[in-house]
């Protein structure tokens, strides 16, 4: 089959289409699925610069979300046959045989959902790392309830679009930071009540005007650095504060929080793959269930703004480098 490995780390282009031997089920828990699609992360262009998880099981196939049809079965599996379109999030993190910037891949049953029937593969495999950290991030960690009022930073990129939109069924008032005129057009289709172009103005006052004067109860954080530490004193005293990066001191500290009495939570979703912790695994394939069903019922809405093919992985990296793009990119596999 044709793979994209990475040969090493460093620029785009040590990412190289090749000829490998195919995959095969090596338990009865697994399946064998005919990839269509593969979505392009922040994360792979991470690994493939810095390396990845597992530097000793070079060279590697990245691409954690994948989508496709399955083409064979371990003796054990029961929730899938042969034919049924999935869509996972699984492998891509350097790890030996798992990867989905491939034409086959095998994959746990467990760690896999049914694909939404309204999306193509390109969209699908677009989405289950967003949904996840999305999910995570506002129910598990910040515990949303109805009624409370949130901000989104980047609420036009991949994790941010859905974020506004999972934060919106709950029955939240949505606020998001955005960068441009056509990308708060953009969020508000997905739902968004109030945005803030952050290159104009102070999103932290312009978050206090629209909650008149009390901070929001739960800001997500997908930037990082200075925009973590501003966005403590957007928060209400007692609330919620989820990161997806990991804080760094020289940009900020932690006195803002602490007179805030906020609760800080650090979402990481690739935690329960890098562990081994089988229930939180499955508990992240309930989740693309269920936000399955929320697409084919049109609830819920995946943005990919670009598709490139396998053999142009690098090109996709690229575009994700820049900071340019909206939503969410995926590689179209023949």
């Amino acid at each position: 089959m044709q793979a994209v490995l990475m040969t090493a780390p460093g620029e785009p282009n040590v990412l190289q289409l090749q000829d490998v031997p195919e995959p095969s089920i090596q338990n009865d828990q697994e399946i064998l699925v005919r990839l269509h699609a593969a979505g392009i992360n922040p994360i792979d262009t991470k690994l493939r610069s810095r390396g990845t998880f597992y530097p000793d099981q070079m060279p590697a196939i990245l691409g954690c979300d994948g989508a496709g049809v399955v083409q064979a079965i371990g003796s054990a599996v029961q929730r899938f046959q042969v034919g049924d379109e999935v869509y996972f999030f699984a492998g891509g993190l350097g790890k030996a045989g798992t990867g989905n910037y491939a034409q086959l891949t095998v994959v746990d049953e467990r760690w896999v959902a049914h694909k939404p029937t309204s999306l193509s593969f390109a969209e699908a495999a677009a989405a289950p790392l967003v949904l996840i950290t999305a999910w995570e991030a506002l129910y598990d960690r910040g515990h949303l309830e109805p009624g409370q009022k949130v901000l989104i930073h980047a609420g036009a990129g991949g994790v941010g679009h859905v974020a506004i939109q999972l934060a919106k069924l709950k029955g939240a008032e949505v606020c998001t930071t955005v960068g441009s005129q056509e990308k708060a057009r953009l969020v508000r289709q997905f739902g968004a009540d109030h945005t803030i172009l952050y290159k104009q103005t102070d999103f932290v006052q312009a978050v206090l005007d629209w909650t008149e004067g009390e901070g929001v109860d739960l800001a997500f954080d997908t930037v990082g650095g200075k925009t973590f530490y501003d966005t403590c004193g957007a928060v209400r005293v007692y609330g919620d504060l989820v990161t997806i990066l990991e804080p760094e001191s020289a940009y900020g500290n932690l006195k803002t929080a602490r007179s805030r009495n906020l609760r800080i939570s650090l979402e990481l979703m690739l935690t329960p793959a890098l562990q081994g912790l089988v229930k939180a695994q499955q508990h992240q394939t309930e989740i693309l269930e269920q936000c399955a069903t929320w697409i084919d019922e049109g609830k819920l809405k995946i943005h990919l703004s670009q598709t490139f093919p396998l053999a142009e992985a690098a090109a996709a990296h690229q575009a994700i480098e820049s900071g340019s793009t909206t939503g969410k990119i995926s590689l179209q596999i023949e």
